[in-house]
């Protein structure tokens, strides 16, 4: 690791004292995050290799050298090698949980509503319930000043255990499609672990979105619950797989997402690459979703 001989290599001016940002084994420069004021708020970390800026918190090594030089998404990999930095954001302090998980008020059965929300999108109620453990609520399902009206609950379960849940709205009238466990009561944060059947993956790890997703492509599918992911699932996809297909949905925004996972997955040695669909993972049609995965199955990259 030397940071020092990045910032003096490449004119970024720093500080390692005299300045009120400026502590014992830290290296200090102008944040390029940061408008209007850049300040030496950045702080390098010599101990633990990472950036945080005092204003605006912490920032991953990648893109703080990205927004730093002005430089692509593979040259900064190209730099963190040369000089020895280390893939790391600003370790968090442990969370304590304050409150004991629990799943929001459920009803005894799936009603016909949720039945046929499923139905909609051609799944099979009675598969899914059984499959996936999955429960619905009614009118009121408050949990902690939070109501989970009118939707469906995912439990997401990690090492033999239920550890947090996410939930769709079935109605499509809610601006929030899906509502997660408060991070108060979760007992893994579902922003570090993946969502599937973890008994049931291979070598190959075939990671898509969202929880509908999974229930498509099967037991050798898993999801991050969302585009966005934390260091921690790409440690986790590091740790688990030997080779990775990125199935996301076909929107912009989701295909630049994609690409990025790739590249930090293939920067860690993983074979990795994005899977070219139309439209979303989870409508597609069961044919369509089996013969997906057996050609992923047999795909090798040139």
């Amino acid at each position: 690791m030397n940071i020092v001989q990045l910032y003096q290599d490449y004119n970024i001016p720093y500080l390692t004292e005299g300045h009120k940002h400026c502590r014992e084994g830290w290296v200090n420069t102008p944040c390029p995050f940061c408008t209007g004021n850049a300040g030496y708020h950045l702080g390098y970390n010599l101990k633990d290799d990472y950036f945080v800026c005092w204003r605006c918190g912490g920032h991953n090594t990648v893109s703080t050298l990205m927004q730093l030089l002005t430089i692509q998404r593979y040259e900064a990999y190209e730099l963190i090698k040369k000089y020895e930095l280390i893939l790391r954001v600003k370790v968090k302090k442990v969370k304590v949980v304050m409150s004991p998980f629990k799943l929001p008020p459920t009803l005894p059965e799936l009603p016909p509503l949720h039945r046929k929300y499923l139905q909609k999108r051609n799944f099979d109620p009675d598969e899914i319930i059984s499959k996936w453990d999955i429960q619905a609520t009614g009118r009121m399902a408050m949990l902690d000043k939070i109501n989970y009206r009118y939707r469906l609950i995912i439990p997401v379960q990690w090492q033999g255990q239920t550890v947090s849940f996410t939930s769709r709205d079935i109605t499509d009238l809610h601006p929030l499609k899906y509502l997660a466990c408060p991070e108060n009561r979760e007992k893994v944060n579902i922003k570090t672990i993946l969502y599937g059947k973890e008994n049931k993956w291979g070598d190959l790890g075939i990671v898509c979105e969202g929880a509908t997703d999974v229930w498509r492509l099967g037991d050798s599918a898993c999801a991050l619950m969302g585009i966005k992911y934390k260091p921690a699932q790409v440690r986790v996809l590091s740790k688990l797989f030997k080779r990775v297909a990125v199935v996301f949905d076909d929107d912009t925004q989701a295909v630049k997402q994609a690409e990025k996972l790739v590249w930090d997955l293939r920067f860690r040695g993983i074979e990795a690459f994005r899977v070219d669909i139309t439209g979303d993972p989870g409508a597609m049609s069961n044919d369509d979703a089996k013969a997906l995965i057996n050609e992923l199955k047999t795909f090798k990259t040139k």
